[in-house]
């Protein structure tokens, strides 16, 4: 938050001694950054103001920022695309390529259940759903492809951080175990427990811990390594019958992680579980590592 609220200061004002609309400051930042393409990997500052179309004092304040935030790196006189860029970049086309083999086996298991079925993957302390097929009540579930929830409450964020890294479940528990219903695990040592709960089984249960009457169910795609996204199931009170979907559930994960990486792929590059069990979310980091060795588009 601080990075976004440094260019927004020094870009706030361009010349005209007005402030800058957010919308305006974007758009600004957005003409510098588009002004580099493959023909043109390295500008100066004059290629960037012609490219740009924006004035000298404005584009040098977004390229100074830019290069402090990591999104462009500075070479001499030059300007080039930084690694914040990249790394970026790289996880839109992995949740791009996750989508294209997850879809038609999410609409599969919606068919075979007829229930409300989410992907989700974790981004710091919080699940984003990266796709929803089928309906609940929205006034009791209003989530929505983007929406982002607490990992520690979510079936989906116990199913990733059941097989992740264990820095990941560290930062979730310092951020605080909010929470959000009366049902919600909210202690540390009892959390620990259920992740382990959640190595044993395969799946993660939410009974009613994110919104009352929603009880939900998911499974990590995961080969026998880190799990990188979560399938679940989700439904109106009655966990029983959720506890009978488990088989259909852990084989759509199975096959969107056969899709994934194709025959002999998932045992290949599938980064190692660590010790302790207790203390398993995916990190930026080994999505990154994931997408490197694979083929994406």
């Amino acid at each position: 938050m601080r990075g976004f609220a440094v260019l927004h200061e020094a870009v706030a004002d361009d010349g005209t001694g007005q402030d800058a609309a957010p919308l305006s400051l974007l758009r600004k930042a957005e003409k510098v950054l588009a002004a580099f393409d493959g023909a043109h990997p390295r500008l100066s500052l004059t290629e960037v103001i012609r490219r740009s179309g924006l004035s000298r004092s404005s584009a040098h304040r977004i390229l100074d920022q830019l290069v402090q935030l990591r999104w462009l790196e500075r070479e001499g006189r030059d300007y080039r695309m930084g690694m914040r860029i990249l790394e970026h970049g790289g996880l839109a086309a992995h949740h791009n390529r996750l989508l294209r083999a997850a879809l038609p086996r999410l609409d599969d298991l919606h068919e075979a259940t007829g229930k409300l079925v989410q992907l989700y993957v974790l981004d710091g302390t919080e699940v984003v759903c990266l796709e929803r097929i089928g309906t609940l009540d929205a006034h009791v579930v209003p989530t929505r492809v983007g929406a982002r929830l607490p990992a520690h409450c979510t079936a989906a964020g116990k199913a990733i951080l059941g097989f992740g890294d264990p820095a990941c479940v560290e930062r979730v528990i310092e951020a605080g175990l909010r929470p959000r219903t009366h049902r919600t695990v909210a202690h540390t040592a009892p959390f620990r427990t259920e992740l382990l709960s959640v190595r044993e089984r395969g799946v993660a249960f939410d009974l009613e811990g994110t919104y009352p009457g929603l009880v939900c169910v998911a499974a990590p795609l995961r080969g026998a390594g880190r799990a990188i996204a979560a399938v679940s199931v989700s439904s109106m009170g009655g966990h029983r019958s959720l506890e009978r979907l488990t088989p259909l559930l852990q084989s759509c994960a199975r096959s969107i992680w056969a899709e994934l990486h194709g025959p002999g792929r998932a045992a290949r590059f599938a980064p190692p579980v660590e010790a302790p069990p207790a203390e398993v979310p995916v990190a930026v980091g080994d999505v990154l590592r994931w997408a490197r060795t694979n083929s994406w588009m």
